[in-house]
């Protein structure tokens, strides 16, 4: 089993406030987030656009290792996920992660080519996950 952790400190009201986010290996160290990140595309990040990194990386390699356990390697494989966050009632939801894959796999037909990716794409941790129990631990200090 393996642990990862990230963290996000916010300061003020959800439109005016500002916040940063930090991840454990430091790729990511006080980088800022908040309404203008999210929804007006100021510079910073924001939670979908992570989630789609991840997405998109988690895929990728997923589909190497399936590549790999048919005893085929890719010459290259590059994907791009596309989270879409919509209005719901008051707030808002993620809805879709759309993946778009272009792969250069030498030896490979297409029905091959389509079950190691969809393989790939249901059985990736994060794909997972967005289908996953959230847990939710939580303190309030005063203050």
């Amino acid at each position: 089993m393996t642990d990862r952790h990230a963290s996000a400190h916010w300061e003020g009201d959800g439109k005016t406030g500002k916040g940063k986010i930090t991840t454990q290996s430091g790729v990511l160290s006080d980088n800022p987030y908040g309404f203008n990140t999210r929804f007006e595309n100021e510079p910073g990040t924001n939670p979908e656009e992570l989630i789609a990194a991840a997405h998109a990386g988690c895929f990728t390699m997923a589909l190497a290792f399936q590549l790999q356990s048919a005893g085929l390697k890719a010459t290259s494989l590059d994907t791009k996920a596309v989270v879409t966050l919509v209005q719901d009632g008051d707030g808002f939801k993620v809805t879709k992660s759309a993946l778009t894959l272009k792969a250069v796999i030498p030896g490979i037909d297409q029905a091959k080519f389509d079950e190691l990716a969809g393989n790939a794409e249901k059985g990736c941790p994060i794909s997972k996950l967005l289908n996953a129990e959230i847990t939710l631990d939580k303190t309030l200090s005063p203050g």
